[in-house]
Formats: C-alpha cells, sequence, structure tokens
C-alpha cells in the first residue's frame, strides 16, 4: 500500500551554510552541510534537518520545518536510473508520516545518505 507524503522536498547543489541558519540553532548544535532547494535551503544539523522555504511573490514570508534525527523511524535511497530517470530519491518514514525528498543532478545521493546514517544512527 503506496502513502501520499506529507511533506516533499527537492535538493538540488551542496551549498555553504547560510548565515542566517545560525540564528536558529540552539546551544550545542553546529551546521554541518547545507543544500539548495527550489526557493531556500536545507540545513544537516548536529541535531536535526532544518528546511527553510520562502514562500509568496517576494519571498518574504518564510516556512522553516524542522525534523528531529530522533523522529525518523527508518529511510531509503535511491539512485538516479540513467538518461530518462536523471532523479534521485531519498524517502523518510518519521513520527510525523511519510517524507519524500527529490534529489536533482548535481545532489550526491550518497553523501545525503552518508549524512542520515550518521545524523539518525547516533541518537
Amino acid at each position: 500500500m503506496e502513502t501520499a507524503p506529507i511533506l516533499a522536498w527537492t535538493l538540488q547543489t551542496e551549498i555553504p551554510v547560510p548565515a542566517d541558519v545560525q540564528a536558529l540553532l540552539v546551544e550545542g548544535e553546529q551546521a554541518v552541510a547545507s543544500f539548495k532547494t527550489f526557493r531556500d535551503s536545507a540545513t544537516f544539523t548536529t541535531k536535526r534537518l532544518i528546511v527553510r522555504d520562502a514562500q509568496g511573490l517576494t519571498g518574504k514570508k518564510v516556512e522553516i520545518t524542522s525534523l528531529p534525527y530522533s523522529s525518523i523511524h527508518m529511510w531509503s535511497s535511491e539512485n538516479a536510473g540513467g538518461v530518462l530517470d536523471r532523479d534521485a530519491e531519498i524517502e523518510l518514514w518519521t513520527k510525523a508520516g511519510h517524507i519524500k525528498v527529490k534529489l536533482k543532478r548535481g545532489a550526491d545521493i550518497r553523501r545525503i545518505d552518508s549524512l542520515l546514517a550518521w545524523a539518525v544512527l547516533q541518537h
């Protein structure tokens, strides 16, 4: 039985950690890696995944989703299939539900899979 994801994100290329992410971190938390999304960024920290999503025409309205690694029960990764299937995918099963993360060309599936393993398995 296939379930619809509660959230869907698309990661593109790895980028430097955005300066404004620092204001979101708690004491002892550090940013590890960031990726460009369609309109903003997703940042892996030592405690959670933070996804910033600029909204509206001006992008002044920003939605921030914080996913603690402790809420991730399981994940799967699927690499791109070749010429016709160019996007890779990560799927997360969490306490809140199912999240689908698409990876565009330029996002390293193995790097992201490794970040998830490091984050989830140590928490």
